[in-house]
């Protein structure tokens, strides 16, 4: 599959969201209850990418998934890490879209200064955890019925990626 990785804008917002509202609606993965609008996924893009990466994969019908890098913890001694998450169009899993997005936004988020990088997956999710062990993330504990969704409640597994050396004093990660 030909796949090009770009920056998203604010003028993928649609696209992403109707990425998006199919696990929203009918998926634990993430705990959303009700699906963003395109307004609200404009605003998400903008606030995220002031200081990360958002990243989509286009491919001959479009945008086929994205990733992004968040935030992952209010307090400063946090800043050096952050969370990632990447979803693919329903369907087109299993076809290295996510490999794509994790490679490329890996990388910014190294070259930014950032040590650490974390993913929460809801259980059970196989694709999701082949992907995160595939690129070298190492499971760190599970939070036990945390969530509850769709009449189940829900366990959410953590994963940790150690981007670079932790020795001595970080230089300040910078914005994307």
């Amino acid at each position: 599959m030909e796949l090009l990785i770009r920056e998203a804008t604010t003028d993928d917002a649609a696209a992403i969201a109707a990425i998006y509202e199919p696990y929203v609606l009918s998926s634990p993965a993430t705990f959303e209850t009700v699906p963003p609008t395109s307004h609200e996924m404009r605003e998400r893009i903008k606030q995220v990418t002031k200081m990360y990466p958002w990243l989509v994969a286009e491919g001959p019908s479009g945008i086929e998934g994205y990733a992004y890098a968040s935030r992952h913890r209010d307090r400063a001694a946090y800043q050096w890490a952050v969370d990632v998450s990447a979803y693919v169009v329903p369907g087109n899993h299993r076809r290295g879209i996510g490999r794509r997005l994790y490679t490329d936004l890996l990388e910014v988020v190294r070259r930014q200064g950032f040590t650490n990088a974390f993913a929460g997956i809801t259980l059970p999710n196989e694709a999701s955890v082949g992907l995160h062990r595939a690129m070298g993330f190492e499971l760190v504990g599970v939070y036990r019925r945390v969530g509850y969704k769709l009449g189940a409640w829900h366990d959410t597994s953590w994963w940790q990626l150690k981007l670079s050396e932790t020795d001595g004093e970080p230089r300040v990660p910078v914005s994307w």
